[in-house]
């Protein structure tokens, strides 16, 4: 008889090979093998992290653009990268438009915020009217920092965002950002309400890449989103202990990846070499950092691959470990349990009331609830903007609407318009 192999990480009867005992359902959940939005609040002592986007190119119907969503109990929220695509699954989730909001951008490779110019007008009126804010890493010069893109992305806009104008934006369309000096090594760029991100470099071809790390003081719990970049010595240093750790991956398969997809081996190699992490080098990380769980994103999710990214990490690293992918993939992490289910999401929107908080949130910022909350008065409106002509066009709506449902064309909002709040506020803690 052969003689047999013993478990080569801890496991045990009936709980697999390399699940650690913290791995079970916090105490929060409504269903231990699917997140449904909408059916539970995220714990006082918990962090949820969803991969709302995990895919570079080509953008795939399971996989958006790089993008991670961090809730956290006090009821703060963050987006890490908006790519193309995520936006949709974030509001799936249950994010109300008026609260996409805090986002910090990795780096400008374009699918890691091609989401920001397509949802900053729609956020603006749909009751998002105070300013976005996105954070993210300054250029060598000052035309290739994060301010500079915004600035040109609301150039590309303009047409947009002067259209839009006839609707009620507020202050909705300003972008405060917070650019930081690439440079700088575990600097603070957001400290609030007891959260604190810092950042660092990370070498990804061009100068202008970071890696975030956020901690929630009053919990203890922290989260690391590396973005893209080759394996460093900065990351394993502040990186160190997060409970969750995300890094990108590129698996090292220059010979598949030459027949699946034409590359020559040498172009794909030369990508991977000056630009990410291979798999081997992940669970390095991972060994070096030691989170409660190692988490991978970035990467085409293809089974005849996945494995191999898999026997890659265990070479150096024997824990807790997952991929952030495809979408949407939910972590919850209290301080003593990590669990890991896939969201199951709907076709259309947001999926949920906004609660009493998020609604406080969406137009009044927090504090105090007053009982009415004025919609911001129209700033360009479409007779400024459009000829008289275009108007005369229009068909009449007696030609096309019975009479027994037609009514009067609102064609100018009514001055003094208000939104309830308090009573909306009352109504959702009733229901």
């Amino acid at each position: 008889m052969p003689e047999m192999p013993s478990s080569p990480y801890e496991g045990g009867p009936g709980k697999g090979i390399s699940l650690p005992d913290y791995f079970k359902p916090t105490e929060y959940l409504s269903n231990n093998n699917f997140f449904f939005p909408g059916t539970e609040k995220v714990g006082a002592d918990e962090m949820r992290v969803s991969f709302v986007g995990s895919c570079p190119w080509p953008p795939r119907r399971d996989q958006a653009g790089t993008s991670i969503l961090v809730e956290l109990g006090n009821g703060d929220n963050f987006i890490f990268d908006l790519g193309n695509g995520s936006v949709k699954n974030i509001l799936a989730m249950g994010v109300p438009a008026a609260m996409i909001n805090d986002i910090f951008i990795s780096h400008l490779h374009v699918d890691h915020y091609a989401d920001l110019p397509y949802m900053l007008p729609f956020t603006a009126s749909a009751a998002r009217w105070h300013p976005l804010r996105v954070y993210g890493p300054s250029g060598r010069t000052e035309e290739l920092g994060t301010q500079a893109m915004v600035e040109n992305m609301k150039k590309m806009m303009r047409w947009h965002l002067e259209e839009f104008d006839t609707l009620p934006i507020g202050d909705g369309y300003e972008v405060d950002v917070t650019e930081f000096d690439f440079r700088e090594e575990n600097g603070i760029c957001y400290q609030r309400n007891g959260v604190t991100v810092r950042h660092w470099p990370r070498s990804h071809g061009k100068d202008g890449a970071s890696a975030y790390r956020l901690d929630w003081e009053e919990t203890g719990l922290s989260f690391v989103w590396t973005g893209d970049g080759r394996p460093d010595e900065l990351t394993a240093k502040y990186a160190a202990g997060a409970d969750v750790f995300v890094s990108e991956v590129q698996s090292d398969l220059g010979f598949i990846a030459s027949l699946k997809y034409g590359y020559p081996q040498e172009l794909y190699n030369y990508i991977i070499d000056t630009h990410h992490t291979p798999h081997y080098a992940l669970g390095y990380l991972f060994s070096e950092v030691n989170p409660r769980i190692g988490m991978a994103t970035h990467l085409e999710y293809e089974h005849a691959t996945i494995g191999e990214v898999v026997a890659g990490v265990r070479a150096h690293w024997d824990g807790l470990f997952a991929f952030g992918a495809p979408d949407v993939q939910v972590v919850n992490v209290t301080p003593d349990a990590v669990w890991l289910r896939e969201a199951v999401l709907p076709g259309l929107g947001t999926v949920a009331q906004p609660s009493p908080a998020q609604l406080v949130a969406m137009v009044s910022e927090g504090g105090e609830v007053p009982e009415f909350i004025d919609v911001p008065p129209v700033r360009i409106p479409r007779e400024d903007q459009q000829d008289q002509y275009f108007r005369d066009i229009e068909i009449d709506p007696g030609e096309y609407m019975p009479p027994d449902v037609a009514r009067d064309l609102i064609t100018r909002l009514p001055e003094g318009l208000r939104i309830p709040l308090q009573a909306l506020v009352d109504q959702a803690n009733s229901d």
